[in-house]
């Protein structure tokens, strides 16, 4: 098992990608490319959060749906949903229609707007927990990548977001946040993403954090 598949493109993708036209797309373009608008992290965190339990590939053919239900993920808008909205999200076909997870999106759009007044933003706060190299394999190839669905960095995070309230952020779903944001590259070796990727990380500038870290 090389981790690794050729699409009909001829190009060489991490076989998780398959050779599904939006899986491909969602792959190349978007996945562990650094991230550091709050929006955009706040969508991703909480579509990892519906993800749980499901593929990947049934949440991001939703994606359009659930920015459609959640006011663009514009989480200052989504922090003022109440009783009504929960009623309409659960009736919305369009989406996940999980209770628990819609209530979650709605308490996670308040924690964010606390964790901005605290940090200056989602990004900063969320950059500080960047893996070092010794945190990381020397190599990420197949073998080191299907043992890491969660690190002590990923518990790490969940523990101190579920310490400022924020729910459906285990330790699982937040390593495939963080994968999926850019805080670490798992395009493994031989994929034809992961030197552009790690050129791109090269020349990213980290957001600052307000204040010192607690950590």
């Amino acid at each position: 098992m090389t981790g690794l598949i050729e699409g009909s493109d001829g190009l060489i993708r991490c076989a998780w990608a398959g050779d599904l036209a939006d899986y491909r797309h969602y792959h190349d373009n978007e996945w562990g490319r650094p991230v550091t608008d709050d929006r955009r992290l706040f969508e991703k965190i909480c579509l990892e959060g519906f993800q749980s339990g499901l593929s990947w590939l049934t949440i991001l053919r939703k994606r359009e749906n659930f920015r459609a239900a959640f006011a663009g993920f514009d989480f200052d808008k989504v922090a003022e949903f109440g009783a009504a909205d929960v009623e309409r999200l659960l009736k919305d076909a369009g989406i996940i229609r999980h209770r628990g997870k819609i209530e979650s999106t709605i308490n996670n759009a308040r924690r964010a707007r606390e964790l901005i007044a605290e940090a200056g933003s989602l990004a900063a706060w969320f950059w500080q927990f960047e893996p070092r190299a010794g945190e990381r394999p020397s190599t990420v190839d197949h073998a080191a990548v299907v043992v890491m669905p969660k690190t002590e960095v990923s518990a790490k995070i969940s523990k101190e977001l579920k310490k400022r309230g924020w729910s459906f952020v285990g330790p699982t779903t937040v390593y495939a946040f963080m994968q999926a944001m850019g805080l670490v590259n798992d395009h493994i070796e031989g994929c034809h993403c992961r030197a552009p990727i790690e050129e791109a990380r090269a020349a990213f500038r980290r957001p600052t954090l307000r204040g010192k870290p607690e950590f």
